[in-house]
């Protein structure tokens, strides 16, 4: 049987997604030399993966391709046996950043016992851990694989500085270390939970996580104050996507320059005597407007505990209840993120 105009067309179509996520996974080498660069004249960074792999498109029920085409990791999007095997055959290391300071030293434990069981389980990961209580921290026994080192650190006297000290501490310790120490370094909140295996389908050269109040109903469109003259001021109707600030990540060169740049942001609006509401995670949503994600982590990967949506499988990490008010960033200017119909 001959084949028909529409059957051309599903062919071409299917063939498009499936180079599309081809091309945007890390181990395609044309991947590889788009995303290569140093985060300073003369650095030299090791680059991403350069061999191939598929991050098969299993799911039917939700979105996992960007408009840009960029893949959204969900469960059943993806074959770790075959990430694993690559992985480990270019010998790397991955660096996850994290700050407990303040009243933040009471979840550095719980942390890290659940990030050095199910973070990039079985590879090698840097745990740096900025503090600024270094003598506060028992002996955590971590994994052969895994390494912690206590980054003493000076804290401001208002919380608001924290978040925005953070950004330029990162991008300064990268310049000066990181860089040369590991080749994807990620930033998580420590006042989280791991619950299950958070893996090398993670890697990219820029990767962001969906938050999770975007795709449910619940969204509470809170109306803080917003400063059109900020850095971080995103227009009307702008955004593809609302990002958390509690977990993103990439190549050392890709997040040094996104950490610069909203360490930049920041200092001008402080500055300008500006004090967003969310004002680092703003600026890493302005960032990666202009700078969009290679890779986008579904809410599985950073989940508020509070909404439930049957979409969420594997709930992989979780913040830790704190306070019953608290509320969702603000969304205003973001759609709520659509599901793709099943196919019958």
């Amino acid at each position: 049987m001959g084949i028909t105009k529409v059957h051309g067309l599903a062919i071409l179509l299917t063939a498009g997604i499936t180079g599309a996520i081809w091309y945007h996974h890390p181990f395609s080498p044309a991947r590889d030399r788009e995303h290569a660069a140093s985060p300073a004249e003369g650095s030299v960074l090791k680059t991403d993966l350069d061999e191939t792999s598929l991050l098969l498109p299993w799911r039917q029920d939700v979105l996992v391709l960007t408009p840009w085409l960029a893949p959204i990791v969900w469960e059943g999007t993806f074959n770790r046996d075959i990430l694993n095997a690559q992985y480990l055959q270019k010998n790397l290391v991955t660096g996850v950043v994290t700050f407990a300071v303040e009243k933040y030293v009471q979840f550095i434990e719980g942390f890290m016992r659940s990030a050095n069981k199910y973070f990039l389980a079985g590879h090698h990961v840097n745990f740096y851990l900025f503090t600024d209580s270094p003598k506060k921290i028992s002996h955590l026994q971590m994994a052969p694989e895994n390494h912690l080192f206590v980054i003493p650190v000076q804290n401001d006297r208002r919380w608001q500085d924290i978040p925005t000290s953070r950004m330029d501490i990162i991008s300064s310790y990268i310049h000066s270390q990181f860089q040369y120490e590991v080749d994807y370094l990620y930033s998580v909140d420590v006042d989280v939970q791991l619950l299950a295996d958070i893996g090398v389908e993670i890697i990219d050269a820029l990767v962001a996580t969906i938050s999770s109040w975007q795709i449910t109903s619940q969204i509470e469109n809170n109306d803080h104050e917003t400063h059109p003259e900020s850095q971080a001021a995103i227009p009307e109707g702008h955004g593809d996507f609302h990002y958390s600030a509690s977990f993103y990540g990439g190549s050392v060169s890709e997040v040094y320059k996104l950490t610069r740049a909203c360490s930049e942001g920041l200092m001008e609006d402080r500055e300008n005597g500006i004090e967003a509401w969310w004002h680092h995670e703003r600026h890493l949503n302005k960032y990666l407007l202009h700078h969009r994600p290679t890779r986008l982590l579904s809410p599985e990967y950073y989940w508020d505990t509070e909404l439930s949506p049957s979409s969420i499988q594997v709930k992989r990490m979780c913040p830790v209840r704190k306070d019953s008010s608290r509320q969702a960033p603000e969304t205003k200017n973001v759609k709520p993120l659509l599901f793709t119909a099943p196919l019958n």
